[in-house]
């Protein structure tokens, strides 16, 4: 395999996000390209002042006790993925929280001033505008009302152990301590999920809207309904007994995210001596798996984007600009001071104060063309741990079913599977009860009551299947109406159409469903084969676009050359693949116009583009696929099949600008396909893109799964004790010490 030198490592490449104004496009890519590189904006007197700190620090922890004593045994398989084990859920806890830290404390370091509103004062001016939406959202005054009378007490002291192991690990490794965020609160964690939520589910959309120079939408007059863009990716597939070649219950679990920093996957194995024993992925500093399995079931989750954001005109008193009407009637915004603390150059804190409004519908924003409100789903909902931790529970359908009826997890698809042969789809969200007849995409007027939802759908109103008549569900971002074959799917006609309902077909999808459909007798081998299938679909949105540069008639020879590579073009992206690069990248311009709006670019002008583009990071128009797209990091990379928006969901940039490659940066990361066959038992077979460790560039964990994922090996991943590779380390950590 070719092995790159000349790579840096991604979390690098990009810098931190301009933001001079409350853009949350910028929020979001922001959030998620967030650095873990040694940090080089230090004076040598905020570095010894924080060396006081943790030193203080560490001296109190060792000096006071916990309310209770944690403890945990991690024990480390051979690729060092942890296996943690505790006598009771609070002890698992600690423990978990120990292996994060262990992993990836960078991580957690530098993402907490961002759930804590005060970024700004660590990394400068360019972190304000995530300390004003977190402040502007009021989330820190929801945790500090509801914290203590809405959460269960073994939810809090489950919150509490996990905060504890994160503290700990600090106090007696100060060394890895480089950022003043001590300590790590159980309401830091709370406000982590707050605020990582809506992001999913497209909440910056509308706020970047209301930050344009004129209004951008118009007043609700009818109830038609847009196509909701998804651009963000994730598959998930459940194939019941009746499709599968032995009887065997089959499921897939593969959502797609970065593949390095805060949302990154982390894959664990939990287990508790009252009862929990599950596997899967979550991010750093989550107390509770986004996907994952156990012994009876599985489930996986996709990223979903019904419409869940909505924007009321206010209509505002000409002499008050701090009143509004509604049904007749003026009321006061409320009014609050938004500080926010700034880091200047490397010491010097420049602190400035906005002001920030709410109206009975939520925040508020002053533009020059008007005065919005916001409401969104999940709004002041501070409960999405005990829901993950309630699925993370479940040994049965039915009690995975009653966690997910708890309904606080505002958005994502879930495919589920089971030992018993039980398949399932659900089109989860919290998904707010409007009045009928109104156009709910577009901006509704403020000024009426009845217009401000205050409840949800229930569960049995979302669009679900269970055991579907064609034995298999396929979730790729696509309508939730198309997951299965016809006769077998949601009907729309069923379901509110003021609920804004994606519309939109990925590639994924429509390849995986043709796949899917054209075998009634899957396999294992099968199942695995449809994961990582790297082809476009004819049926694809994209396919026509392709079809219309293909046609174009030459101009000049080299034109010609690329005119027939593309026409030549088997749709796959095998590492040999020798059209594919000209290929990708006219889709990606498609891809690119659709999931924007914008109009298509001129069919010549992107075969110019990509003429450009292919040879200027490969030298020549037709490159072997994989040496034109790499995976890895650091210094080693490897030829990486697949591609944006196939199966094998692959999305790559060049990195450096003398690279002669593109890297891997989302995408596919820690995957599982599992069965049950006949009898109930159970094969589970799973990968990560780089390995257990994080941060740590000379840990042998950094990077010693991403040759084989790379080449689509998979392995048994340890979830049972005589499938475990070999324990690398066994130890306890508590509390206590």
């Amino acid at each position: 395999m070719i092995s790159r030198s000349n790579t840096r490592d991604h979390r690098r490449a990009k810098p931190r996000a301009t933001a001079d104004s409350l853009v949350a496009t910028s929020i979001n890519s922001r959030f998620r390209s967030i650095s873990v590189a040694p940090r080089t904006v230090v004076t040598i007197n905020s570095a010894i002042s924080r060396l006081v700190r943790t030193l203080l620090w560490t001296l109190t922890l060792s000096t006071s006790t916990h309310a209770l004593a944690w403890e945990a045994t991690i024990e480390r398989d051979a690729l060092g993925v942890p296996h943690i084990f505790g006598e009771t859920d609070a002890d698992m806890a600690y423990g978990l929280a120990w292996a994060q830290s262990e992993d990836g404390w960078e991580i957690l370091e530098e993402t907490l001033p961002y759930y804590r509103g005060n970024a700004a004062s660590f990394f400068g001016r360019d972190a304000a505008v995530t300390d004003y939406l977190i402040q502007w959202l009021g989330f820190w005054e929801v945790i500090d009302r509801d914290y203590d009378t809405l959460l269960k007490p073994e939810t809090r002291e489950y919150l509490d152990a996990f905060a504890a192991g994160f503290n700990d690990f600090a106090a007696r490794h100060p060394e890895r301590v480089n950022l003043d965020v001590l300590p790590v609160t159980p309401q830091d964690v709370i406000a982590a999920h707050m605020f990582r939520h809506p992001l999913f589910y497209g909440f910056e959309k509308p706020l970047t809207e209301l930050r344009a120079e004129t209004r951008q939408q118009e007043v609700s007059p009818a109830p038609q309904l847009p196509n909701t863009a998804i651009t963000l990716g994730s598959n998930a597939t459940a194939v019941a007994p009746s499709r599968s070649r032995d009887g065997s219950t089959l499921l897939m679990i593969n959502s797609h995210q970065p593949l390095t920093g805060p949302v990154s996957w982390y894959e664990v194995h939990l287990q508790s001596g009252e009862g929990l024993n599950v596997m899967g992925g979550l991010f750093i500093g989550s107390p509770a798996l986004g996907v994952g399995f156990n012994q009876h079931h599985g489930w996986g989750a996709t990223v979903n984007q019904p419409d869940l954001v909505d924007v009321y005109v206010l209509e505002m008193d000409p002499e008050d600009d701090n009143r509004y009407r509604v049904d007749g009637e003026w009321l006061e915004l409320e009014a609050f001071d938004i500080p926010i603390k700034v880091l200047l150059w490397g010491w010097l804190p420049w602190t400035v104060k906005e002001e920030g409004y709410r109206s009975i519908h939520g925040p508020v924003m002053k533009t020059d063309h008007g005065t919005y409100a916001v409401r969104y789903a999940g709004m002041d909902e501070i409960r999405q741990v005990e829901q993950w931790l309630a699925m993370s529970a479940a040994t049965s359908f039915d009690e995975w079913r009653e966690a997910m009826a708890l309904q606080h997890i505002a958005s994502f698809n879930f495919v589920y599977a089971n030992a018993d042969g039980d398949i399932h789809f659900v089109h989860n969200a919290m998904m707010p009860r409007r009045a009928a007849g109104w156009q709910w995409d577009q901006y509704l007027p403020g000024d009426r009551r009845d217009l401000i939802w205050d409840d949800y759908l229930t569960p049995d109103e979302l669009p679900s299947v269970t055991n579907p008549p064609s034995g298999y569900v396929h979730s790729a971002n696509q309508s939730p109406f198309q997951i299965s074959a016809e006769g077998s799917n949601p009907i729309k006609s069923d379901y509110p159409v003021e609920s804004g309902w994606p519309t939109r077909m990925t590639n994924r999808a429509v390849r995986g469903l043709e796949l899917l459909n054209a075998n009634t007798s899957i396999s294992f081998d099968d199942f695995s084969a449809i994961k990582h299938d790297n082809a476009y679909s004819p049926r694809y949105r994209g396919y026509s676009y392709l079809s219309l540069v293909a046609d174009l008639e030459p101009n000049e020879p080299e034109e010609a050359q690329a005119l027939s590579l593309i026409r030549d073009w088997d749709l796959h992206t095998d590492t040999a693949n020798r059209n594919a690069a000209l290929g990708v990248c006219i889709l990606l311009e498609e891809w690119q116009a659709e999931r924007t709006g914008s109009a298509l670019p001129d069919a010549r002008e992107t075969l110019h583009t990509c003429m450009e583009s292919v040879r200027d990071v490969a030298g020549r128009l037709d490159p072997e696929w994989g040496s034109v797209q790499q995976h890895g990091r650091g210094q080693r990379t490897w030829p990486a099949a697949g591609g944006p928006d196939t199966l094998r969901a692959m999305y790559a940039e060049q990195l450096e600008d003398d690279d002669d490659f593109l890297t891997v940066v989302a995408g596919d990361g820690l995957y599982y396909l599992i069965e049950w066959n006949a009898e109930g038992e159970q094969t589970i077979r799973g990968t990560h893109q780089y390995g257990s460790q994080m941060t740590d560039e000379s840990s042998p964990h950094y990077l010693d799964q991403a040759e084989s994922f790379s080449q689509e090996m998979m392995r048994a991943p340890g979830f049972y004790p005589e499938n475990r590779s070999a324990t690398s380390r066994r130890y306890t950590v508590s509390s206590a010490d």
